[in-house]
């Protein structure tokens, strides 16, 4: 319940002036007050200024209100007079200088703190939800679950941090209610800097969720990046985003820690399903939607140049491109520190950013923030020729982006990079690829002098103070404190232009109200749907009739190790909830009575690249990631790897792991299509693959009448899609391989430089395939994305080849080894020139910082 509230406040005659006295909200002076103060029953005072905006602050934190020409302002240091940090007035940028000026060593130190994952509430297991209330577990009951924990507390106070990570949150009010209780807490402490609290992406899907129209849920359900990306449409990730920044405002959320705008030019990685595909200029309009979308506030919401209450600050991630990854593993580990660059292709990585988060339409101009992968970008730092993760790079970071591409936005390592690495390469600790045996305050001061602002994933002050004194015993005082003062700068720039220097508080009913909304829930519906691929449909078999028979198997979950404790059991579930499933089909488990099968199969979970098993065996530990379900041998792997090296492998040289063999976690996948085949003795089979990457399809697609991929969406859109409620329109967002060999040969940095898929149709699986009810798309987004570099043309007359491409300004590259064209000056097309005959030529395309064609290939007869 709201009412009128009346304290003692500061009060100021005149805006110049130094004499300070208590006065009440209901006094009368020379200078009318133009502000009204109401309670909101929780003790969250709002203060409502004529023609301003609205402060809020908590009756318990011990601010006080200071009146300037009749206008209030928050006493945020209790000093007694209106500072220019205070004045809201004053840009932003001349707001930060001050406050960075006032701050003390420890306060900044603090404020380049970004805190490890935290729950709300804290349940108590597990590294990501750990955490007490009063010395209490939660699980041990009568603990408000808004309430900070004692960790939390500590962090906030005695280290200063201001930046904190949420993971889970038990309802949108419970947010609501610890963001509030977390405000008033660091309002009350030193110069009154509010948290800005941030989240990894959480507006993924439960599949087996059903979706009302009209109806609301916990918050809006949308597609997997790769989903987004594949619907082609920058409009529905800028609507994503729009949506999305008010639903995390409404959590207290000021900060996304996304978009992940990596090339997905390596088909193996397991990171690939949060990318936007492999496309530089689509990933490159799809950044720039994301990120406009997030960061721009629009009327009564905007305080000015696109920034307001509705704004969130985007985290661009990873600086320059986590995609590359050696043999598709990935750098949470020590086996997949590093990116490597076979094709000379790095321009290409930088594309999404510098042509796409940095160069946005809207007001807001730029992403606010920048992320650098834990990777190792092997052989890219041209300047000092050394070889460390990108957050310890003065080459990558200060050289290239703030230098030559003129960021000056905040810069913030991932989560861990100052850590201790474990004891074996694949334990998930900490990532200090290049500086492992440094200390950890070594690690802060690389760090520091590479440019970066912040530190992902540490709570402790400690370090960063003691790196603070390396660099003064290196550089001298003033020095050192100019460079904490800038990082400063940066980080307060992006709490003030966000209004929480102002009102960081929420509304509950508020918060309750929009996340999830009706609106928001039908928004992330539609996309899912647009972002459904038809690849195949013989005889037009779909759509299905509704209640029809179907034969639906059940679905298979492999055991799966995730990044703490034991694996997963695995094991077989419903496809689809019985009572959804209900409301469009017949359901029956006898094949012989149904009219048609549906199976719903995963990607191929092809490994990490690495098994201790093979150490055990006396192997270097590295074994291929696949992208087919069945018994892979690389007999096409590289016979040394381009980069190896960790103190925790000693002697081990090469990562190579050619002529090992692996099959898929998920084979049973495989065999399910394959019985259901033979079970329905000829009666149309539809296969349903959710992709989380490409995916070989050769081992099944004759068996499938038609195959409907998608990326993490509610069954109950396939199942819309299945009975033609609605039609099919995404598009592939990256290229299906047409074997494990194409995939073996392909360059890790260069996108679209496979040989694809082609099923039984003649319809090949390339970048931006897919289908309608009418047959294959070709649309307005086809026509701007696909092939916008031509492939080139190999002819072959009495075993001379030329080459030539249809697009103006191309370089094209070739080779006749079988080996993959890189990017380099010996493969460079000149002239015409001789093969022998039964060669096989391979050429590709490129514009220098725009993108490359496809891969063609042809056998010198």
């Amino acid at each position: 319940m709201k009412k009128n509230f009346t304290r003692p406040v500061i009060y100021f005659i005149g805006s110049l002036s130094l004499l300070a006295f208590a006065v009440t909200l209901s006094s009368s002076t020379n200078q009318p007050e133009k502000w009204t103060a109401t309670d909101d029953g929780d003790g969250i005072v709002l203060v409502k200024n004529q023609n301003g905006p609205t402060l809020g602050y908590s009756s318990k934190s011990g601010l006080k209100i200071l009146t300037v020409d009749g206008l209030a302002f928050k006493d945020l240091n209790r000093n007694g007079k209106l500072d220019k940090y205070e004045d809201w007035h004053l840009p932003v940028e001349e707001r930060a200088k001050d406050l960075a000026s006032q701050m003390s060593l420890e306060q900044i130190a603090g404020l380049m703190l970004y805190s490890a994952h935290q729950a709300i509430p804290a349940m108590g297991g597990g590294a990501f939800a750990s955490g007490t209330y009063n010395g209490k577990k939660f699980s041990e009951g009568g603990i408000d679950p808004s309430e900070p924990t004692d960790q939390q507390k500590s962090f906030l106070l005695k280290d200063n941090l201001r930046h904190v990570l949420v993971t889970s949150v038990q309802s949108p009010e419970v947010a609501a209610k610890w963001n509030n209780s977390v405000q008033a807490l660091v309002e009350g402490a030193g110069l009154g800097i509010p948290a800005n609290n941030s989240s990894d992406p959480r507006h993924g899907t439960s599949s087996g969720v059903e979706y009302t129209a009209g109806a609301g849920g916990k918050i809006s359900q949308w597609p997997d990046q790769l989903g987004l990306a594949a619907t082609f449409d920058p409009e529905v990730i800028k609507e994503f985003g729009h949506i999305a920044s008010q639903e995390y405002r409404a959590l207290g959320i000021a900060t996304a820690l996304s978009p992940q705008i990596d090339l997905g030019s390596e088909p193996r990685w397991v990171r690939i399903n949060g990318t936007f595909g492999e496309d530089p200029q689509l990933d490159a309009d799809m950044a720039r939607a994301y990120v406009d979308g997030f960061q721009t506030s629009t009327g009564e919401s905007e305080i000015k140049d696109g920034w307001g209450y509705h704004s969130v600050n985007a985290m661009m991630k990873h600086w320059p491109g986590g995609g590359p990854e050696e043999g598709g593993r990935d750098a949470h580990f020590a086996y997949g520190k590093f990116a490597v660059y076979p094709g000379n292709n790095f321009d290409e990585h930088l594309i999404s950013f510098v042509d796409g988060a940095l160069k946005l339409d809207g007001k807001t101009k730029m992403a606010a923030a920048v992320m650098p992968y834990y990777t190792i970008s092997y052989g890219r730092d041209v300047k000092n020729k050394e070889n460390g993760g990108n957050g310890y790079s003065q080459y990558l970071i200060t050289d290239l982006l703030r230098t030559k591409y003129h960021y000056d936005g905040v810069v913030c390592t991932d989560w861990g990079v100052t850590a201790d690495e474990g004891k074996t390469p694949d334990l998930f600790m900490g990532k200090s690829w290049g500086m492992e045996t440094k200390t950890v305050a070594e690690r802060h001061y690389k760090i520091l002098m590479a440019g970066v602002d912040q530190f992902g994933g540490n709570n402790d002050s400690a370090p960063v103070i003691e790196a603070y004194k390396m660099g003064v015993k290196e550089h001298g005082e003033p020095y050192m404190r100019a460079r904490f003062e800038k990082s400063a700068e940066r980080l307060l720039t992006n709490i003030l232009r966000t209004g929480l220097f102002e009102n960081p508080y929420l509304d509950v009913n508020n918060s309750k109200a929009t996340v999830g909304k009706a609106e928001f829930m039908t928004a992330g519906y539609n996309a899912q749907l647009k972002s459904i691929i038809l690849l195949k449909n013989s005889n037009n078999v779909l759509p299905l009739k509704k209640q029809v028979t179907v034969y639906l198997p059940k679905k298979y979950t492999p055991s799966m190790q995730g990044f703490f404790g034991p694996p997963s059991k695995e094991r077989w579930d419903d496809a689809v909830g019985p009572e959804l499933f209900g409301k469009y089909f017949k359901y029956t488990d006898d094949p012989s009575k149904a009219d048609c099968a549906v199976v719903f199969v995963s990607s191929p979970y092809g490994g990490a690249g690495y098994d201790k098993a093979d150490v055990a065996k006396g192997g270097n530990g590295y074994v291929p990631i696949t992208l087919q379900y069945g018994e892979y041998t690389a007999t096409h792997a590289r016979v040394h790897s381009i980069a190896a090296g960790d103190p925790v492998e000693p002697g081990v040289d090469n990562r190579s792991y050619k002529d090992k063999t692996i099959t898929a976690g998920n084979y049973n996948d495989l065999k399910t299509i394959q019985e259901t085949k033979a079970a329905m003795k000829g009666k149309p089979v539809i296969v349903v693959i959710t992709l989380s990457k490409p995916a070989i399809l050769a081992e099944f697609e004759k068996d499938a009448d038609a195959i409907v991929a998608s990326f993490g969406v509610q069954n109950q859109a396939i199942l819309d899609i299945l009975t033609g409620v609605a039609e099919p329109t995404g598009l592939l967002p990256f290229q299906m391989p047409a074997n494990m060999k194409t995939v073996e040969l392909q360059n890790e940095d260069i996108p679209h430089d496979m040989t694809c898929y082609s099923d039984v149709a003649g319809h090949t699986y390339d970048f931006g395939f897919g289908m309608n009810w009418k047959g294959v798309i070709h649309d307005a987004r086809t026509e701007k994305y696909v092939d916008l570099i031509k492939k080139p043309v190999i002819s072959i007359k009495r075993g001379m080849v030329s080459l030539a491409c249809a697009t103006p300004g191309v370089k094209i590259y070739y080779t006749t080894d079988d080996s993959t064209p890189a990017f380099i000056e010996g493969n460079e097309y000149s002239k015409p020139f001789k093969v022998a005959k039964g060669k096989v030529v391979k050429a590709i395309a490129k514009i220098y910082g725009k993108n490359n064609s496809s891969l063609v290939e042809e056998v010198v007869k």
